[in-house]
């Protein structure tokens, strides 16, 4: 492919094979938002950052001091020595004051020798039990894990839990957050904050009105916020002093502090930080100092907040092992757009080219980051969004996995169509992520699904990162997919089994504004006759049952069932295109916690992918 030193690919290959030509104004649209390249480094020490494997030979440009994690330090002259343990380091030439982060990488994900598992995936905000406040919350998600657990599931996806602006009306997408780092307060449990028992008047009062909200399927996000705001300013109002709280705003540092400030003046100013007062549009601004002084009980606030997520989250993940997911980006309005604006080109999005599916292709209205700053500040905003999202987990799902090799941008005022792909340095961030997967204890699957170029899965698999492979897309049966995977059937953009066999979803992209054509919809239907050799005129938990026993004789490590399945729910979490015309990311589950815990199926569905849990105990 031809690269420019904007690491842009002037020519790529669309879905269909077919080679295209990005147009010169693209590419000149583009270029202008990344901006001047840098000059290539003389040397080792002109770069901001190197990422080596452990144990990799690094010759050196000259003598420098290494100044390893843990605080040692030590000389070295021509070569780094090999006993240097994975992690993040500093060279220092002799004589300079200038220093190059090292990062040292293990090279591999977290992977344990024969694992071979099966989990639920669920959508937290939609598994509501009849304590729930119109959503599903984390005393929601442990509940759920208890009941996985019980069921022989080993582990539980769940959708991001990542956070939105503080304003009315809620973002309800879970992809398109205001930080990647911190999380939604919409999933605390408020009768689990400290001090819930000194508001029992008012707590009764507000859970009286919020429970009334479980009895709708589509989810009131606004009034959910209204009513836990109003439990949370009460509870903060009786809080005082806890060495928990004070230890974690510490541990957060500069991060929490910026946005709990972004929050706050989010609260004052509004959704759109480009057009607040110019003296706060900018984290260094002169005027933040001040404001963040005269807000400071809003501040610590939001602080407070953060830490009742984070306490929460770890006693959710107590039950069975959590996989959070990581989002491909954040809003262009969000926290992070901010706090990083200087690295991101925010008049770009991203998106996808035209394929079979989009004629158009796709804008995601994320801004990209510009890959010559994201080095330059040493990779510091990744590494954070990463640990954060494997913090309290045993997994990582990380959204469109291919925009760790290149990502599609969408030009300013362009279409997608007008797009080009712009390169990442790729084996650094997979590095980085085998080194906080390694630390994390947990196993990474890549969402490899769409337009995957040649040698993406390759260096996945050598990386121990696990492919995602869906009934829906793939062409040979379960049992021929690789060992390195994640099986399941569906995902949350797609038709649920139930929503495929009944014809239900069709019905429903119809009443939505979309039709992708009748024959689609029965092409799906005929691979689940056709993959688990059931009669069509079945029921629908026959036939359910019967897929899942082919999809549980997957090789893959693990293997997947949606909450909606357990519920025979023919709806899907998201309709892409269908916005404003469909409930996206706002549907409950049609039963309760408590209904699945007691029901038949959820069982038998258990029952069929536990088999595989036995068949790999009598083999070892």
């Amino acid at each position: 492919m031809s690269r420019d030193a904007w690491c842009i690919d002037s020519v790529y290959q669309d879905a269909a094979g077919k080679e295209q030509r990005v147009s010169r104004e693209s590419l000149e649209a583009i270029r202008s938002a990344i901006g001047h390249p840098p000059k290539e480094p003389r040397s080792l020490f002109d770069e901001p950052v190197k990422v080596v494997r452990h144990g990799e030979p690094l010759v050196l440009p000259g003598p420098a001091e290494l100044r390893l994690e843990d605080g040692t330090a030590m000389k070295v002259r021509d070569r780094l020595p090999n006993s240097v343990p994975a992690g993040y380091h500093e060279l220092a030439p002799i004589g300079e004051s200038t220093s190059t982060k090292l990062i040292v990488t293990p090279g591999r994900c977290h992977f344990p020798p024969g694992l071979r598992m099966w989990g639920w995936s669920a959508q937290v905000y939609a598994t509501r039990s009849r304590s729930s406040w119109g959503i599903g919350d984390l005393a929601d998600l442990r509940r759920l894990g208890e009941w996985a657990k019980l069921t022989g599931a080993g582990m539980v996806l769940i959708n991001p839990l990542n956070a939105v602006l503080p304003l009315l009306p809620q973002e309800a997408s879970p992809y398109s957050p205001s930080s990647r780092r911190y999380r939604n307060p919409l999933y605390l449990r408020i009768e689990d904050v400290p001090g819930a028992e000194r508001i029992e008047t008012d707590l009764r009062r507000l859970t009286a009105d919020a429970q009334v909200l479980n009895n709708e399927r589509t989810i009131d996000r606004d009034r959910v916020f209204q009513l836990k705001l109003d439990a949370l300013r009460k509870l903060w109002a009786l809080f005082g002093e806890d060495a928990d709280f004070d230890r974690f705003q510490r541990d957060q540092g500069l991060s929490l502090d910026q946005f709990a400030v972004f929050n706050v003046l989010v609260e004052e100013h509004g959704a759109d930080w480009r057009r607040w007062p110019s003296g706060y549009r900018h984290p260094d601004a002169v005027n933040m100092r001040r404001f963040a002084q005269e807000h400071a009980d809003r501040v610590r606030f939001h602080k407070w907040l953060q830490w009742l997520l984070d306490r929460q989250l770890a006693r959710a993940a107590e039950p069975t092992a959590l996989m959070q997911d990581l989002p491909v980006g954040f809003s262009p309005h969000g926290a992070d757009a901010w706090a990083w604006q200087d690295l991101v080109a925010l008049d770009c999005s991203i998106g996808a080219p035209p394929d079979l599916f989009s004629n158009e292709g796709q804008n995601w209205g994320l801004p990209p980051f510009i890959p010559h700053r994201l080095r330059q500040a040493a990779y510091e905003p990744f590494i954070q969004t990463v640990r954060s999202a494997m913090r309290h987990t045993g997994g990582l799902r990380i959204d469109h996995v291919m925009g760790l090799f290149r990502l599609w941008w969408v030009p300013p005022g362009g279409t997608p169509k007008h797009g080009a792909y712009v390169r990442y340095r790729a084996d650094d961030l997979l590095g980085i992520i085998a080194l906080e997967s390694q630390r994390a204890g947990a196993v990474v699957v890549g969402e490899d699904l769409g337009t995957v170029e040649e040698g993406v899965r390759a260096r996945m698999a050598e990386r121990d990162m696990l492919s995602y492979r869906l009934l829906w897309f793939e062409e040979t049966a379960p049992a021929e997919y690789p060992e390195k995977a994640l099986a399941a059937i569906t995902t949350h953009d797609l038709p649920t089994l139930a929503g495929v066999w009944t014809g239900k979803d069709y019905e429903l992209q119809r009443r939505s504004g979309l039709d992708s054509g009748k024959d689609n919809a029965e092409k799906l239907r005929q691979k689940m006759v056709q993959t688990s050799g059931v009669d069509p005129s079945a029921d629908l938990e026959t036939a359910a049952l019967q897929i899942f026993r082919q999809l549980a004789e997957s090789p893959s490590a693990i293997v997947m069932a949606t909450m909606e399945a357990a519920c025979l729910a023919a709806e899907r979490p998201n309709m892409p295109g269908a916005e404003g015309t469909y409930p996206n990311w706002s549907l409950g589950l049609p039963l309760s916690l408590e209904e699945i815990e007691t029901a038949a199926f959820p069982r038998s569905l258990a029952e069929i992918l536990s088999g595989r849990n036995r068949a790999a105990e009598t083999s070892k």
